[in-house]
């Protein structure tokens, strides 16, 4: 005998717009990856390369996050959502570690690249908005899973930055060696995420449905609540409001 799960209107609501949020951080990245490597291969750009093959770890991000949702009940796909959010991490820091450790010892002067330019800045004004609404989306239904795709496409904005300013000084100034130096600060930032979402730290597991959150009174967990957090729980840090 099987029993239907009933999911709030406002948890319903929520999923529905992570994944939305979801399939558009994997398309927008599908995108930027193959616009970032072809341009990187012809101006010879390590930064380029590498920050197409970073929107590629976004897209598996994304698509992690469309298969934990798929399920009824997805925080029973949390902690494995959650492990392979952190091999993401992973992957990038060592990619962007590596190739950045290589650009400076090589002393490489790749060609200026306007594609690199105009895309950098383009995806330093759309990823801001995309990782915000991630998290928060993330935040209200309790789901660790959620706000670490949206912290990924948060790093991705740090890397766009990064990636203008080396493109624009190398450019102007032929300092090649500024983008890779500041990648090194980017692969430690996402170790240090791929840690915390591999432990599962960051945000509250989901209240499951009809289960008060800490604070309330009565209602559906996981949306709305005390606290404006949802799915979170007292002391928990995605109820804190960082980010």
């Amino acid at each position: 005998m099987t029993t239907d799960v009933v999911v709030p209107p406002d948890v319903a609501r929520l999923r529905r717009r992570a994944r939305l949020l979801a399939a558009t951080s994997v398309g927008y990245n599908l995108v930027e990856a193959v616009v970032a490597v072809t341009a990187g291969l012809v101006a010879g750009s390590i930064a380029l390369v590498g920050f197409g093959l970073d929107s590629v770890v976004e897209v598996s991000s994304g698509l992690v996050v469309l298969w934990q949702l798929s399920h009824a009940l997805p925080e029973t796909r949390e902690r494995t959502a959650l492990r392979l959010m952190a091999l993401g991490f992973f992957a990038l820091a060592a990619f962007v570690g590596v190739e950045s450790v290589r650009a400076l010892v090589g002393g490489s002067e790749p060609d200026a690249s306007t594609v690199g330019i105009v895309l950098a800045a383009v995806s330093l004004v759309v990823m801001p908005f995309l990782s915000w609404a991630q998290r928060r989306t993330g935040r209200a239904l309790g789901s660790n899973a959620v706000v670490a795709d949206g912290t990924q496409t948060l790093l991705c904005t740090y890397l766009s930055a990064v990636l203008l300013g080396g493109l624009l000084l190398n450019a102007t100034l032929g300092w090649s060696w500024a983008d890779p130096l500041a990648g090194l600060v980017i692969a430690a930032v996402a170790v240090r995420e791929g840690l915390q979402a591999w432990r599962g730290e960051g945000c509250c597991g989901p209240v499951a449905a009809g289960v008060p959150a800490h604070g309330e009174t009565g209602g559906a967990g996981g949306a709305g609540g005390a606290g404006g957090a949802g799915g979170c729980r007292g002391g928990c840090a995605c109820c804190s409001g960082h980010g």
